[in-house]
Parts: structure tokens; sequence; C-alpha cells
């Protein structure tokens, strides 16, 4: 057994498949500098991030593998899971060794686990595009703060882009302290500095539109009209959209009957 330890990023993680290959020492543990202990007992490999390692190895996945499954590998990297990583790493020096024909064998636990892992950070991305509510600040860029699960900031630019294409927005996540800017004609990652700002799922009051207020109170009463309270099914509505998302929802920020 050795340890391959990496700095958790995708370039990281593809290098440590390459370093495999090269070295072929059996059985590898692979685990972030993040969570690494030191073990004075089983050596330890620090893997050096090589762009053209990194481009030999993702041109491999791509050359084997049909687009659902780069996209799945994608999405189970954007997890940032520990068993994720490992799932990524195995199942590529599997591919590598069997062939193509392996994608789709799942029985093998880390082709299941990149199937499984895959699926809820998809499931994620589409509550985010689902739930997602802006602010119209004074500036008027429409902004809003999440905290997801899983990092799939990278999976839902193009969504509101198309959707929101003639105003400018801001998608900030809080949680990772990066975020979405669309200029009106490109979107690019951005950081701020929450020195001015106020770090929640909303922006401070002193750089939000004069008419905010008015749009989420309208928004709210709507609501309230239409709410059939005889009909009310508060488990099926959890169901469908979990207390954890509420925060993001105008129509959730009143008192709940």
């Amino acid at each position: 057994m050795e340890n391959y330890v990496f700095d958790g990023s995708f370039e990281g993680l593809l290098c440590a498949v390459f370093n495999w290959f090269e070295r072929r020492p059996g059985q590898v543990k692979l685990q972030t500098e993040a969570v690494f202990q030191p073990d004075a007992f089983v050596p330890c490999l620090h893997i050096v991030n090589e762009r053209e390692k990194a481009d030999r190895v993702w041109k491999g996945l791509q050359a084997s593998l049909s687009k659902a499954t780069l996209r799945k590998f994608y999405c189970t990297y954007l997890s940032e899971l520990e068993e994720g990583y490992t799932a990524l790493f195995e199942f590529a020096c599997y591919l590598f060794i069997e062939g193509a024909a392996i994608e789709n064998n799942y029985g093998n636990a880390y082709v299941l686990a990149l199937s499984k892992i895959a699926k809820k950070v998809e499931r994620e991305k589409h509550r985010m595009e689902a739930f997602i509510r802006f602010q119209h600040n004074a500036d008027g860029i429409y902004y809003c703060g999440i905290d997801p699960d899983f990092n799939v900031l990278p999976l839902i630019a193009t969504h509101f882009k198309n959707r929101y294409a003639d105003q400018q927005w801001i998608i900030y996540d809080l949680k990772r302290d990066y975020g979405l800017f669309y200029d009106l004609s490109k979107v690019e990652e951005i950081n701020i500095d929450f020195n001015q700002w106020q770090k929640t799922t909303g922006i401070a009051s002193a750089i939000v539109s004069e008419k905010e207020g008015l749009y989420a109170l309208l928004w709210k009463d709507y609501f309230k009209s239409t709410n059939i309270q005889a009909r009310k099914n508060t488990k099926l509505h959890v169901q469908h959209v979990p207390k954890r998302y509420w925060k993001y929802l105008t129509e959730k920020q009143f008192k709940q009957d």
C-alpha cells in the first residue's frame, strides 16, 4: 500500500493516474492534502501537477468514454467527496487496463460509485436552477448567494446565461468563495470582497435596489393569495422543496402557517 496525495484539483487527479501507470506501485490510497495524515509505516508520494501529463490522461479518457460517462466523471469530481476522488482514480486505472467496454460494467464498485455520486450532483444542479432567486441591487446587477452541497457552479452557468440573457447577474458560492458574473456577453469567475458585502444568501440592504422590497412584497402577496390552505400538504411539499433550500425562496421569507 502507498499513499498518493494530491491538491484536490482536476489536474492533480489526472496526474495521479499518470503517475500510477508510470510507476506501477501496486495498491494505492488516494487522498487530498486537506485530509492526509502521514503514516511512518506507509510510503507516500505527493503528486506534482504537470499539465502535459494531465492532458494525456484526459485525452485518453475522451477517446475511450462516451459523452454521458465523461459527464459522470466530471460531476463526480465536482462532488468534492473523498470517496468520489478514489472512485475516479480507480475507475480511470481500471479503464486504461481493461478497455472502454468497462464503462457500463456496474458490477464494478467504482463504475457504480461514479454513477451514484454523479446522480447526486446532477440533482443538486437541477435544484439550484429551480430554487435560485435573485435580488436586484442598486448597481442594476442581480445577485444571489448560495451554499450548495456540491460545486455545481460550472454546471449551471449555461442555464442562467440562456435564461437571463438580458440582465447582468452574479451567482456566488459562499461556501467555496467564488462566483459567476454575467456581463450580457460572457460568464466569468469572480471573487467578492465581503468586507463591503454582507456574507449571506442575500445582499446588504444598503446596496439593494429601492424597488427590490416592493417586488418581494408583491411576490409574497401573490404566493399567499394563490395558496389554498385546505389543500396544504406539507409532507409532499418538503419532498419536492427540501427545507434547506427555503432560504433561497422569496415566498418563504415570511412566517408559515
